[in-house]
């Protein structure tokens, strides 16, 4: 099993607003380095959204199954996946312990299908402190947003309720 080291980040110029992910993985392969780096715009959207969206594209990103070391500065990806929400509320139809729904369900519903394709340990890093992998992130977003170019919409975000027959 190869072993990739993935960073993430995702933002939003006002918050809802014009957003980014971005992601940057790096493997080794017979002592050869090799990385990837990819971003998105999006017109509306939401912090969260993108956090949520540069975790799932960079899982996407891989071909096989994978030992992942995953750093995020999103308390909301790492507490959602590590102290089990995301499971929880899907298993009690997307409805949170103080009985309110859940939202970005789309999002957290992929994420939870792409985590169990591989082994991953979660590490948040404090965003804007230094860390490498972070800042490089971090400025792959704020670049895609200053390009504009080729900006997706969110189709889900103001959407509350996805189909049944997505659920």
């Amino acid at each position: 099993m190869h072993h990739v080291v993935i960073h993430t980040d995702g933002g939003c110029r006002k918050n809802p607003g014009l957003g980014s992910w971005a992601f940057a993985l790096e493997t080794t392969v017979n002592d050869q380095v090799f990385k990837k780096q990819k971003s998105q715009c999006y017109k509306l959207t939401t912090n969260n959204r993108m956090e949520l969206m540069a975790v799932i594209f960079a899982l996407k990103s891989l071909t096989q199954r994978c030992q992942i070391d995953f750093h995020s500065d999103s308390k909301y990806v790492i507490d959602g996946i590590q102290k089990k929400w995301a499971a929880n509320w899907k298993k009690k139809g997307w409805i949170k312990s103080d009985r309110k729904p859940a939202v970005n369900i789309d999002l957290w519903d992929m994420l939870l299908n792409q985590v169990k394709q591989h082994h991953i340990s979660w590490h948040w890093v404090k965003g804007h402190s230094g860390n490498a992998g972070n800042e490089l992130c971090d400025l792959l977003c704020n670049q895609a947003m200053d390009a504009k170019k080729d900006v997706k919409v969110d189709e889900y975000y103001e959407k509350p309720a996805l189909p049944k027959d997505f659920i």
